[in-house]
């Protein structure tokens, strides 16, 4: 790596190294070696800039979240637009894109990381899963305010059942991610007795 390169570029060059390895190699081919490797500089760039490689991992989860923040953004914004199913089906598609994905098993297999993640952001422990839980029970609250959503609805319910639904359905992308079609059914199921046609 050429000398004079500012920090964060630095930085944003080995997250984007440990991406590709992550979604190339799987969390067991994530180490220190192969993130330099992709990133192409020496090991020691690496600890030049985290404590440590459980360090690193935990920045890049964490900047990779707060990147969700933007998929949160544009589901809180969709209440009361379509249809709720609609919107909870290009939600959960996003949310449980290839790199968030990816990242839920990193977390799971790591215990320092796990530990790590609870010290520097709320849900920390189960980052992602945390960020896509907050993301749709805040847009199904907006759509209950707005009345396509039963008044008496379980939210806390409805939100667990979309998550953890939608995980299991993209966890196994082998042979792909699942088609539209099939986040539908599982939305449609979910929602089919709350989702109101308001007057």
């Amino acid at each position: 790596m050429p000398t004079g390169v500012h920090l964060r570029d630095a930085r944003q060059q080995l997250f984007d190294a440990g991406e590709r390895v992550l979604l190339r190699d799987g969390p067991n081919g994530l180490t220190s070696r192969a993130v330099t490797d992709e990133a192409g500089c020496a090991k020691g760039v690496l600890h030049r800039h985290f404590s440590d490689f459980d360090a690193f991992l935990a920045d890049l989860v964490v900047d990779r979240a707060a990147q969700l923040e933007k998929e949160a953004s544009a589901l809180r914004e969709a209440a009361g637009t379509s249809t709720v199913a609609d919107n909870l089906t290009v939600a959960l598609t996003s949310l449980f894109g290839p790199i968030p994905v990816a990242i839920i098993p990193l977390i799971t297999f790591r215990d320092e990381l796990r530990a790590r993640l609870r010290q520097v952001m709320p849900g920390g422990g189960i980052a992602i899963l945390a960020q896509a839980t907050t993301a749709i029970s805040a847009y199904l609250r907006a759509e209950r305010d707005l009345g396509r959503i039963a008044a008496d609805a379980d939210i806390d319910s409805l939100t667990l059942s979309l998550v953890g639904g939608g995980h299991l359905l993209f966890v196994d992308r082998d042979p792909g991610p699942p088609t539209t079609a099939a986040v539908r059914k599982l939305v449609t199921a979910v929602v089919a007795g709350v989702e109101r046609q308001p007057a």
